[in-house]
């Protein structure tokens, strides 16, 4: 269950998709109003928040959940570390975490406009050829029949060795010169879906 940011956004479509159900429509993630965040740790004492912008999700009238993330999309608001991050992570900006999952649509189908619900969901995210099954508890809230936002009920704590980043994470301490950065990221999910 540690899987690094993507991780994060693929677990809350996944949950969304429960209340996603009934009729033929596909739901669709609003791009502006979707987000993964992350922080980090550098030397020990200075923690920062970075996003990924470019977040798009959708689930089919079977329950069948895709989520992309770009991870080329990632903005730390500094430049120079956009660009290493690019570079040394997320294979020189080109690279794409997929999550696939299947959920049953049956047990939010209850659940009202205004109300809210938590719900555990299972996945499996792709990064750069790597195979993970995540886990992740969400919060669904229903704003109106045709538009529900899911976000993370607590933080999912991702560990860069399982995504295989490792090195890149090395090597962007020794371009900063920095001491350390951490190897578990929290990471936060907002994600707002429309049929």
């Amino acid at each position: 269950m540690k899987l690094l940011i993507s991780l994060g956004c693929a677990a809350a479509l996944l949950f969304s998709t429960s209340v996603f159900a009934g009729g033929h429509i596909t739901w669709n993630s609003i791009a502006d109003q979707s987000r993964v965040a992350f922080g980090s740790i550098k030397s020990d004492t200075v923690g920062e928040v970075h996003q990924f912008k470019t977040v798009s999700g959708q689930v089919k009238e079977n329950g069948e959940l895709l989520v992309t993330i770009d991870l080329g999309s990632v903005e730390t608001n500094i430049d120079i570390r956009n660009e290493r991050m690019g570079k040394h992570i997320f294979l020189d900006g080109k690279a794409t975490a997929v999550l696939t999952g299947k959920i049953d649509m049956e047990e939010l189908n209850a659940l009202k406009v205004g109300e809210t619900s938590i719900v555990e969901i299972e996945g499996n995210l792709s990064f750069a050829g790597i195979e993970n099954d995540i886990e992740a508890e969400m919060l669904v809230a229903r704003l109106s029949e045709n538009r529900v936002l899911v976000t993370t009920a607590n933080f999912i704590m991702l560990s860069t060795e399982d995504l295989g980043i490792d090195a890149g994470i090395d090597q962007l301490m020794k371009l900063a010169k920095l001491p350390g950065i951490t190897r578990v990221t929290p990471v936060a999910v907002r994600m707002v879906f429309e049929k």
